[in-house]
């Protein structure tokens, strides 16, 4: 696939009400997204124009990672672009891709997972836009609707919570996760619990917000049935929360712990986690969603899509890999009204408790324009420079 242009826009996008983590509250979504003009094999010895679409994960402050929006942006406009444009492509012509190329031609650059995995995406969706094929056939999906779980914020009182709660159950979301922090935790998970009964598939999310040494009172949420406790330890020690998994009856899952195939095998091996929440974006693409995927499948270990506030862009590449078998959990992958008022994409939206799958080709969904325009905060060209 020969490139031709390279864009990166920043979105800004009022969410419908606030929401409130371990980590801090946020109002609005400042979204990143790669535009890639190129011309693209259809695989039948012809090419084709097409435009393909990445998004970055990434949050405007370092406060769930490392990265950010703005640091993201700088990367991939001096760092990550530069160096994917230069490496010999399959032709050996400069600007000449393909996205299994990605994260070899990327490698040199330490780190910067969110930034790599919108830059492998977009080259991935123009690619398969030039195939026709889309991107749940390309990883290998076998559904075409995946079952929603929605991600519930801390709330101000448990009263609140359990208003907040019912109504997504009203809604159809067959999986409920409450954000919790220490001083937001037992009250609220057994208001959840005694309200909706023991059938509510109910788990809870820490984004390492506790230490080994509260290990006693993380023991107390064995006693209502969760499906999983989240990230309840720091990112970095895989050996605390292997302590901590060997105490509780509740399963151990790792989000932020987890950023690539060989950081998931030794999780599972050390004893750290029988869960894994795959968040493609954190592991640096798609591809290496699928390797870990794959992994955790051979493993016997349990896996779902996580969600980090995506756009329609993001959201329609998380359904097409939480199609694939071996996601066993709900994921949070909500309709695009849980968060935005109005996406960039055509909604998505809930049938029945679950998402359905796009089959369009790549992506299978693009921008509005008029959308995009109207939430566009910053259009930068970044190839040719």
């Amino acid at each position: 696939m020969q490139v031709h242009r390279i864009e990166l826009l920043q979105v800004r996008m009022p969410l419908v009400s606030p929401f409130t983590t371990s980590f801090g509250t946020q109002e609005t979504r400042l979204a990143l997204l790669v535009r890639v003009e190129a011309t693209a094999d259809d695989g039948r010895g012809g090419t084709s124009d097409v435009v393909g679409w990445g998004e970055c994960v990434a949050g405007e402050h370092p406060v769930y990672s490392a990265e950010y929006v703005a640091g993201c942006h700088h990367v991939l406009t001096h760092e990550l672009v530069p160096l994917l444009l230069a490496a010999p492509g399959p032709d050996g012509r400069p600007g000449d891709v393909n996205a299994d190329g990605v994260a070899t031609a990327l490698a040199p650059i330490v780190g910067h997972h969110m930034a790599k995995a919108a830059l492998e995406m977009a080259v991935l969706d123009a690619e398969l836009r030039g195939r026709g094929q889309s991107l749940a056939d390309h990883l290998g999906a076998t559904r075409t609707l995946v079952p929603s779980g929605v991600s519930v914020g801390i709330q101000d009182d448990v009263d609140t919570l359990v208003g907040v709660v019912g109504g997504y159950l009203d809604e159809g979301y067959v999986r409920i996760k409450l954000k919790v922090a220490p001083g937001h935790d037992l009250d609220l998970v057994r208001a959840v619990r005694t309200t909706f009964g023991d059938d509510l598939l109910l788990q809870v999310d820490a984004n390492a917000a506790y230490t080994l040494a509260d290990a006693d009172h993380l023991r107390r949420l064995d006693d209502f049935g969760l499906l999983l406790v989240e990230q309840p330890l720091a990112t970095d020690d895989l050996w605390e929360h292997a302590q901590l998994a060997r105490t509780m009856a509740t399963p151990i899952c790792l989000d932020e712990s987890i950023e690539s195939v060989a950081d998931a095998t030794a999780a599972i091996e050390m004893g750290a986690t029988t869960v894994v929440n795959i968040k493609p974006g954190r592991v640096g693409g798609y591809l290496e969603a699928v390797r870990i995927h794959d992994r955790c499948r051979e493993r016997g270990v349990d896996a779902w899509c996580g969600g980090m506030l995506e756009t329609g862009l993001g959201r329609a590449a998380n359904a097409a890999l939480a199609a694939l078998d071996g996601f066993t959990l709900p994921g949070d992958i909500s309709a695009s009204a849980r968060f935005f008022a109005e996406d960039i994409t055509e909604p998505f939206v809930l049938e029945d408790g679950h998402i359905r799958v796009p089959t369009g080709p790549g992506l299978g969904v693009a921008p509005v324009p008029e959308r995009l325009e109207g939430m566009l905060e910053r259009r930068d060209e970044v190839w040719p420079a």
